[in-house]
C-alpha cells in the first residue's frame, strides 16, 4: 500500500511496487488526462508534476513517488484555466491533442522557472514530443501565456 497525494487528494493505492505511476493514475485512479505515448520517457506524454518538478510518469514506479505530491493535467486548474491552459485554446495548439496534456504540464512548470523564456530557451527547454508538428503554435502559446502570467 502506498500513500500519495495526486491533485490535493490523500490516496492509497494497493500496487505492486514496481507499476508505473502513469499506470497507476490511469488504470487504478482513471485519471486519463495523463496519455501513454513511448514508455520510455521520450515523448512527454505522461508528463505529471510530482513535487511541482515535470516528471514523465511512465518511466517512474509508485515506490519512487510514495509520499510525493502529484499533479495531473485533471487537477492543473482548480476553478479556472490557467494562463498555459487559456493560451493553448486561444493559439488552437491542439491538432490530435494526443501530446497536449503533458506539454501543457511541461510548460507550466518551464514558465515557473522561466517566466520570460525567448524561442531558444523554449526549444531546448521543451522536449515532448509532437506528431502533428504543432511545434509554432505551441511556441506562440507560450509566449502568449508568459504575457499572460506577466513576464515577457
Amino acid at each position: 500500500m502506498f500513500e500519495i497525494s495526486v491533485n490535493s487528494k490523500a490516496i492509497n493505492v494497493d500496487v505492486e511496487p514496481d507499476t508505473p505511476l502513469l499506470w497507476v493514475l490511469r488504470d487504478t485512479l482513471q485519471l486519463t488526462g495523463t496519455k501513454f505515448g513511448c514508455g520510455v520517457s521520450a515523448c512527454g506524454a505522461c508528463t505529471v508534476h510530482i513535487d511541482d518538478e515535470p516528471v514523465r510518469s511512465c518511466s517512474i514506479t509508485i515506490e519512487d513517488v510514495a509520499g510525493s505530491n502529484i499533479t495531473t493535467i485533471e487537477g492543473l486548474a482548480e476553478e479556472n484555466l490557467t494562463a498555459v491552459q487559456q493560451a493553448w485554446i486561444d493559439e488552437q495548439v491542439p491538432q490530435c491533442g494526443y501530446c497536449q496534456s503533458g506539454m501543457i504540464m511541461a510548460v507550466s512548470a518551464f514558465l515557473k522557472e522561466n517566466p520570460a523564456p525567448s524561442d531558444d530557451e523554449i526549444d531546448n527547454a521543451i522536449d515532448n514530443i509532437c506528431r502533428c508538428g504543432t511545434y509554432p503554435r505551441i511556441r506562440k502559446a507560450i509566449h502568449n501565456a508568459a504575457k499572460k502570467q506577466g513576464g515577457q
